[in-house]
C-alpha cells in the first residue's frame, strides 16, 4: 500500500459496548472493500482482527487492533477497541490517535453504559463523532426508538444520513439521505435505485432534518435557510464536512454487518465528508504549546498503543503527527532523550504486517523493537515535542500475586513488568512493607486475562493471594518495664540491663529519649537500646504489624564489664518494649480511606446503603455538571480495597470513583480478634 495523501487518510477509533458489532463492522468493511475473501467472524474464532488466543475464547475484544482499509484512493485506518469496562484505558488511548469515533449501537438494546462513558469521553476530547446503528435486522430491532434514545442521551444534533428498508428480516437495504437514493449491497456490488414510495415521506423528513443542523455551519446559508430558501445539493454536500469537523452535525448509519447492507455507503461518506488528519485540530504540548498534523514539518510521531507480540517482539503504534517517516530514520524519545532507530515501517492488519517504504504525516503505522518507547511517548527528529499525555482513568481493583514456585518469583516479575508496559491502566508494585507483588487493575477480566496469558506464554503458573492490609499498632498508655539479657555459655558471656518508659506519641510517629545518668548504663550503648526498640515496634505485638507513634525513654539500668556489648543491650531493649506493652494498652489500627463516589441520583440511595455495610461515614453529598451524584466518604481501606466489582454490580456499570489512604482509627474489638488469631495460627 502506497503512502497516501494526508487529505486522504482517515482514522476511525470503532467505540462503544462490547457486543454491539464494532469488529464485525471492521471486518465487513475489511470484505467490502476486497481486503480480505471472506467476512471475518467472532462467534467461531475466524476474526482477522481478533486473533489473541484470549479474544479466540472470550469471543471479545481485549485490545485495539488496525483494519488498514483501501477504498478508491483513500485508507481508512479502523481502531477496533474493546467494549469491556476493563480495557478502557487502551480505548482512551486509542481515540487519541483518530480524528472520528464511530460508535456502534446495537438496534435493539440501543446505547449501554460504556457507550455513554466513552460518548462523554469523546466530548471532552473535542472528537468528531458519528454513529452506526447496527444488528437492524435482528428481532427487536426499532431504528425510530434507537434514534430516541439517541437525542434523548446524548442531544438533537444527531442525524440520520441514512435510513433502513424494513426491519428485523425484513431489511433489505438502507435509503442514503444525502442523494435520496436507495441503495442494496448484492454480491459482487451494490444496485441503486429510486427510493420506493412507501418511504418517501420519511426520508424527505430526514433530509429536512439534516439540512437543519447542516446549515449552521455557514452564517450566510442559514439566514437564507431561515428565511426559505432551500440547500442545494450541492450547498448540502459542501457543508457537511464543515458541519461534522465543527461537531454542529452527528452522521448515524445504519444498517447490518452481518449482511452486508449499508456498508458501502458508509465507507463512501467516511472518505467524502469525515475529517482528514489535517482537519483535526491542534495536539496540545506538555509545555502547554499547540502543534497541528503538518506533512512538512519536522518528523515526529507519538505512540498509542504497545503490544508484546510472541513471534515478532515489541510493536509500537504510531501516529504520525509530522513529516514523513521511512524505514532507518533516527527519531528522540522526549522522555528519556535516546534515540530509537526506525528500521522497519510496518502497515498491520489484525497480526498481519506489511513493509511500507514511507508513511506520511497523518497516518498510522507500526513500528517493531523500538529501544525503550512506551505508550504515550513522543518521538522526533529534534526530542523538543512532547505531546501533553492524555489522562487515564487510575486502575483501582488491586490483588496480590505470588508464583507457585518461589524459584520463578524473578521470572514472574520480568512477565508482569513486561505486561504494564503494554498496557497503560496495569500497574505493578513491589510491596516492601507486605512483601507482596501487587496487581493493580481496572477490574477481574483484566487479571484473569493477564493470568491467562501467564500460563500460555511462559513456563511460569501463579495463583492469586489475598491482599495484605497495611494495618498498624499502637499504645493507648503509659508503661515502665525492665529488659534484662543475661547469657552464660563459658568464655564471655551476654549481659545487658536497661528500663524503659513508653508513652502514646500521637500523630508524631518514634521518639527515642536518654535520661540515663551516672553511668549506669554507657554512652556506646544507648544507640543499639534505640535500635532493639525500633526492631521491636518493627515486628508488632498483637498481630505482626508494625508500631507507631510511640514515644521511648530509657531511664536506667546496668552493665558488666567484660559480658556487655551492643547485641545484648539491643536484645534487652526488646524484651523490655514487649514487657512494657504487657501494660500499655496496644490497640490495632486499621488504615481509612476517602473516597469520592459519583453514582447517578438513582443509585445514591443503594450506595450509600452498602457504604454504611462496610463501617463507612457519608462525609458530604454534591452533584456535578451531569446531575450526577457526588458521595463523599470515609471507610476502612480494607473494606473498599477491590471496591471496582461491587460498584458496577451496584450501579450497573454507570458508577465511579477515587480513593486515597488518608491516615488511621483504631479497629473495632472483632476486627482485632480476628486478626490477632491469625496471626497467632
Amino acid at each position: 500500500m502506497a503512502a497516501p495523501a494526508t487529505e486522504h487518510v482517515r482514522n476511525i477509533v470503532l467505540v462503544g459496548q462490547d457486543g454491539a458489532g464494532k469488529t464485525s463492522l471492521a471486518e465487513a468493511m475489511l470484505h467490502v472493500s476486497g481486503k480480505t475473501p471472506r467476512m471475518g467472524t467472532t462467534h467461531d474464532g475466524k476474526s482477522y482482527l481478533d486473533y489473541d488466543e484470549e479474544e479466540i475464547r472470550h469471543r471479545f475484544t481485549l485490545g485495539t487492533s488496525i483494519a488498514p482499509i483501501p477504498y478508491k484512493d483513500y485508507k481508512i485506518n479502523l481502531l477496533d477497541t474493546s467494549g469491556q469496562p476493563d480495557f478502557i484505558g487502551d480505548a482512551l488511548a486509542s481515540m487519541q490517535a483518530a480524528e472520528m469515533a464511530m460508535f456502534v449501537i446495537d438496534a435493539a438494546t440501543g446505547p449501554q453504559v460504556m457507550t455513554t462513558r466513552l460518548w462523554h469521553e469523546a466530548e471532552h476530547m473535542r472528537l468528531c463523532r458519528s454513529v452506526f446503528i447496527n444488528h437492524i435486522d435482528r428481532e427487536g430491532a426499532n431504528f425510530d426508538v434507537a434514534m430516541a434514545t439517541l437525542h434523548a442521551r446524548f442531544g438533537s444534533r444527531l442525524g440520520a444520513v441514512t435510513l433502513p428498508i424494513g426491519e428485523e428480516a425484513a431489511f433489505t437495504g438502507v435509503i442514503d439521505i444525502l442523494r435520496m437514493k436507495a441503495r442494496y449491497f448484492e454480491a459482487g456490488g451494490e444496485r441503486v435505485e429510486d427510493i420506493p414510495e412507501a418511504y418517501a415521506d420519511a426520508a424527505q423528513i430526514a433530509r429536512e432534518k439534516l439540512c437543519d443542523l447542516v446549515a449552521e455551519a455557514d452564517d450566510e446559508l442559514m439566514m437564507k435557510y431561515l428565511e426559505g430558501e432551500e440547500l442545494s445539493q450541492d450547498d448540502l454536500e459542501n457543508l457537511l464536512d464543515k458541519a461534522i469537523a465543527q461537531e454542529i452535525f452527528i452522521p448515524v448509519f445504519v444498517g447490518s454487518t452481518i449482511i452486508e447492507q449499508g456498508i458501502l455507503n458508509l465507507m463512501e461518506d467516511i472518505c467524502t465528508y469525515f475529517p482528514h488528519p489535517r482537519s483535526h485540530g491542534a495536539f496540545v504540548l506538555a509545555d502547554g504549546k499547540e502543534i497541528f498534523i503538518d506533512e512538512a514539518g519536522e518528523p515526529a510521531a507519538f505512540v498509542f498503543k504497545t503490544i508484546a507480540d510472541p513471534y515478532v517482539g515489541r510493536l509500537s503504534f504510531l501516529k504520525i503527527i509530522g513529516g514523513v517517516l521511512s524505514p532507518g530514520i533516527e527519531l528522540i524519545n522526549s522522555r528519556t532523550g535516546k534515540r530509537d532507530r526506525l528500521a522497519h515501517l510496518y502497515v498491520m492488519m489484525g497480526k498481519t504486517t506489511e513493509d511500507v517504504k514511507s508513511a506520511k504525516a497523518g497516518d498510522i503505522i507500526v513500528v517493531p523493537k523500538l529501544t525503550d518507547a512506551r505508550t504515550g511517548d513522543t518521538l522526533s527528529e529534534s526530542g523538543a515535542l512532547a505531546l501533553d499525555p492524555l489522562p487515564l482513568p487510575q486502575p483501582l481493583y488491586l490483588v496480590a500475586i505470588e508464583a507457585d514456585n518461589k524459584k520463578d518469583e524473578d521470572k514472574l516479575g520480568t512477565f508482569l513488568a513486561r505486561a504494564a508496559e503494554t498496557d497503560p491502566c496495569l500497574h505493578i508494585e513491589r510491596d516492601e512493607e507486605t512483601g507482596q507483588t501487587v496487581i493493580h487493575a481496572m477490574g477481574d477480566t483484566q487479571v484473569e486475562t493477564l493470568l491467562a496469558r501467564l500460563q500460555s506464554q511462559s513456563d511460569v503458573s501463579a495463583h492469586l493471594v489475598p491482599l495484605r492490609i497495611p494495618y498498624r499498632e499502637t499504645i493507648r498508655s503509659s508503661a515502665e518495664a525492665q529488659g534484662r539479657h543475661k547469657k552464660q555459655t563459658g568464655g564471655s558471656g551476654q549481659f545487658g540491663d536497661c528500663w524503659l518508659r513508653i508513652a502514646p506519641h500521637p500523630g508524631e510517629g518514634y521518639e527515642f529519649i536518654d535520661e540515663v545518668t551516672g553511668g549506669h548504663i554507657p554512652r556506646n550503648y544507648i544507640p543499639a537500646v534505640d535500635k532493639g526498640v525500633q526492631e521491636a515496634m518493627a515486628e508488632g505485638f498483637l498481630a505482626g504489624y508494625p508500631m507507631v507513634d510511640i514515644t521511648c525513654a530509657v531511664f536506667d539500668g546496668s552493665y558488666h564489664s567484660v559480658d556487655s556489648n551492643e547485641m545484648a543491650f539491643k536484645t534487652a531493649a526488646r524484651i523490655g518494649f514487649r514487657a512494657a506493652c504487657e501494660k500499655a494498652n496496644v490497640v490495632l489500627l486499621e488504615p481509612m480511606a476517602n473516597m469520592s463516589i459519583e453514582v447517578g441520583e438513582a443509585y445514591a440511595g443503594v450506595v450509600m446503603g452498602d457504604i454504611s455495610t462496610r463501617r463507612g461515614r457519608i462525609v458530604g453529598t454534591d452533584s456535578n455538571d451531569t446531575g450526577d451524584t457526588i458521595i463523599l466518604v470515609r471507610v476502612p481501606y480494607a473494606e473498599v480495597v477491590s471496591y471496582t466489582k461491587d460498584l458496577r454490580s451496584l450501579t450497573r456499570g454507570t458508577g465511579s470513583y477515587s480513593i486515597e489512604l488518608s491516615g488511621y482509627e483504631e479497629a473495632p474489638a472483632n476486627i482485632t480478634q480476628k486478626l490477632v488469631e491469625q496471626y497467632r495460627k
